[in-house]
């Protein structure tokens, strides 16, 4: 890889590092919840504020970021997510907090959208783009690990009634991450005139097309897959075996710690491995890591399994994205919006999994998660998704 390569990819994959900050919404909404006295279901609300902004941001910022450029969506959705981190530090109450996760989810959905094609205005090659597609999610897994330390961090400074501190620290990170991405020369994409105007309707009109249809539902079931076993694994080490509080905590913490090394050996296997045969490989091995926790009851086992999924899993959102870039590199704008769409579809396996936990136990929920790996099987054996 050029020197000059090197340099215009590292501001952008720091870009990544931002991407996790949304993750702090699951430790943070508690002390939220504790400072204002809302109820369970009000505090539930949090999380929405930061993610539904991918189903109504994803295309129309897709299809305007052809008239702005990429590196200049990539800018205004950290400008707009430092001026959410600055809110509470104005005044600090239920609505000054609520507009911070607000402007968070904004930002970090204009982000999601702009900054994996920015990253192949520099990466060429269609291994080399797959590899560092997957080593941005190394890096957004690191921040996803440390965001919660972040918040601690706070609270153990300044005190539990001052945890909006870590507010300012993920904005000043993000200035620095805007400012060394503004000061960093990237070539501009080219963009070829067109007759037809993009709106939202010709956006999902690509869904006509059979192989990025399915690319998009891969997308939808892989975050679903996410969601879903960071979602249970505490709750069937508690259903199970009768974990206490503190000791369930360790479950998401193995699926976080080997989902960043899964997207690390990722990032250097997808370097050399075409992704397809990378994609079926670890499908299969997510599949029977499921099946393996739908029937044999080891608590080893099970919290083995929960890993396993993380590991296997990890970089398979990456090779999605980049294939669905690669069959259609001309409207690459367009498709980034529709696959970041499809990420606000990971919440639907959610509720799903909370009725049938409710119908038939925690089997019920790994049972969701494996329809949703069943997809990706599909995707991954019917179709010819690339060479």
């Amino acid at each position: 890889m050029k020197q000059k390569t090197i340099v215009s990819a590292l501001p952008i994959l720091f870009g990544f590092f931002v991407m996790g900050f949304c993750d702090i919404v699951g430790i943070s909404s508690d002390y939220v919840q504790r400072s204002f006295g809302w109820s369970p279901a009000m505090t539930g609300l949090v999380p929405s504020l930061v993610f539904i902004w991918f189903l109504f941001l994803g295309i129309p910022v897709g299809n305007q970021m052809t008239k702005w450029g990429r590196k200049n969506t990539v800018l205004l959705s950290m400008g707009i997510t430092v001026l959410g981190m600055l809110m509470p530090l104005v005044h600090y109450n239920s609505t000054t907090c609520m507009l911070a996760y607000a402007l968070l989810g904004i930002g970090n959905a204009i982000l999601q959208v702009s900054l994996n094609p920015l990253l192949s205005n520099v990466m060429t090659d269609e291994k080399l783009l797959t590899s560092s597609l997957t080593a941005g999610q190394v890096i957004k897994a690191l921040s996803s690990l440390l965001g919660p330390e972040i918040v601690l961090m706070a609270v153990a400074y300044w005190g539990a009634d001052k945890w909006y501190y870590c507010f300012p620290i993920l904005g000043l990170m993000t200035l620095v991450s805007a400012v060394w991405l503004m000061l960093t020369p990237i070539e501009h994409e080219t963009v070829q005139k067109c007759a037809d105007q993009v709106t939202l309707r010709s956006s999902f009109a690509l869904l006509r097309d059979t192989t990025i249809c399915l690319l998009f539902f891969g997308i939808f079931f892989i975050v679903g897959i996410d969601v879903a076993t960071n979602y249970i694994s505490s709750k069937l080490m508690a259903m199970r075996f009768g974990w206490n509080e503190s000791e369930v905590k360790f479950a998401p913490q193995v699926y976080f710690f080997c989902r960043t090394i899964g997207a690390f050996v990722g990032t250097i296997a997808l370097a050399r491995v075409p992704g397809v045969k990378y994609f079926r490989v670890n499908i299969l091995c997510c599949m029977a890591a499921l099946l393996v926790m739908t029937f044999l009851q080891d608590d080893v086992i099970n919290l083995v399994c929960i890993g396993a999924v993380g590991f296997f899993a990890s970089s398979i959102f990456s090779i999605i994205y980049s294939m669905a870039l690669q069959a259609m590199p001309d409207k690459a704008n367009q498709i980034s919006g529709l696959m970041i769409t499809a990420v606000a579809g990971g919440g639907v396996v959610t509720p799903a999994i909370g009725l049938a936990i409710g119908a038939v136990g925690i089997v019920g929920g790994i049972v969701v998660t494996l329809c949703c790996v069943l997809y990706l099987t599909y995707c991954a054996f019917g179709i010819q998704l690339g060479k």
